[in-house]
């Protein structure tokens, strides 16, 4: 365990995973300073040049990330960490950059070879028009975490006009095949996957994947780890998690999501759908869970990734 370190917590932001972000902070500061470690927070708002001088004045050791989404999460803090020269955990520039935008993602996922659904990127206009690609299909915002503003677009549905009215980000969007089966999922430490979870959402929500809700409300989803799925399809799952991790340059932790499509008679499909590179520390966050079940506690987990911490200049 590192010595006693100032640590300044980031939280709160500007994106819409604001509240994801608050709650993940709060077990965070409670965590470090349960290991001696001297804590403080900043709620990173719109005032960039405030952000600057109060960390100026705090004079972090190390800055731990629990922003989520857009500034936090896409290399924007990153940047502005490294050029003030403070360490700071999880993933740098590049791989936040990378791994928050899906189409990129995407491209660095199919050069390395590892499994991704058939999609492209498309103009959210076009979608009043017509199906891009044959139903059932997934559309998704281009550069958002924790299933904002994912839907299902089924044959016969009017969903795609539903999507478009109430669509908020940006003129572009992801669409992409929809994987029926299971959901799963494996948190990364640096070079090691921990486990597989299996999610399920909570029936009777009125949701049929693992939304927004589903992530963060208490109850919306029944995790089981290790999955209860063959294990060489766990080990593939653990080996692209470290493989998709390695690719986009992460550091850290992470955590792969993916679609396992075990309806039919073959042989069960795995599909990589995202890497993220600022995984929940929320009461019901996946992460913490699996790092639990191999036996490292919530607080070492924290102070781990503030023994990670580093500065890319």
């Amino acid at each position: 365990m590192s010595n006693s370190k100032r640590i300044t917590v980031l939280m709160g932001g500007m994106s819409s995973e604001r509240d994801v972000s608050l709650s993940s902070a709060k077990g965070v500061v409670e965590a470090l300073r349960s290991l001696g470690h001297t804590v403080t927070t900043l709620d990173a708002g719109a005032d960039l040049a405030a952000l600057v001088t109060t960390l100026a004045e705090q004079k972090p050791d190390v800055v731990f990330n629990a922003l989520h989404g857009q500034f936090g999460e896409d290399g924007c803090i990153q940047g502005v960490l490294d050029w003030l020269g403070i360490p700071y955990t999880h993933s740098g520039v590049r791989a936040s950059a990378t791994a928050m935008d899906k189409a990129a993602a995407r491209a660095v996922f199919l050069s390395a070879g590892l499994p991704v659904a058939e999609g492209k990127v498309i103009a959210i206009d076009d979608l009043a028009e017509a199906d891009p690609m044959p139903a059932p299909y997934v559309v998704k915002p281009v550069s958002e975490g924790s299933s904002v503003g994912v839907s299902i677009v089924r044959a016969g549905s009017n969903t795609r006009h539903e999507i478009i009215k109430n669509w908020r980000y940006g003129p572009h969007a992801l669409v992409e095949d929809f994987i029926p089966g299971k959901e799963i999922t494996v948190g990364v430490l640096g070079d090691r996957a921990l486990t597989v979870t299996d999610i399920t959402p909570t029936p009777g929500a009125g949701r049929d994947f693992y939304d927004y809700d589903a992530k963060y409300t208490s109850g919306g989803s029944s995790h089981v780890l290790p999955a209860d799925i063959d294990d060489a399809v766990s080990k593939q799952a653990c080996a692209v998690a470290v493989a998709a991790h390695q690719a986009l340059g992460c550091s850290g932790a992470s955590r792969s999501d993916f679609r396992l499509d075990d309806t039919g008679p073959g042989p069960a499909r795995l599909i990589l759908l995202e890497v993220n590179t600022q995984p929940g520390m929320t009461a019901t966050s996946l992460l913490p869970e699996q790092a639990a079940y191999c036996g490292i506690s919530y607080p070492e987990l924290c102070g781990w990734l503030v023994d990670q911490a580093t500065c890319r200049q």
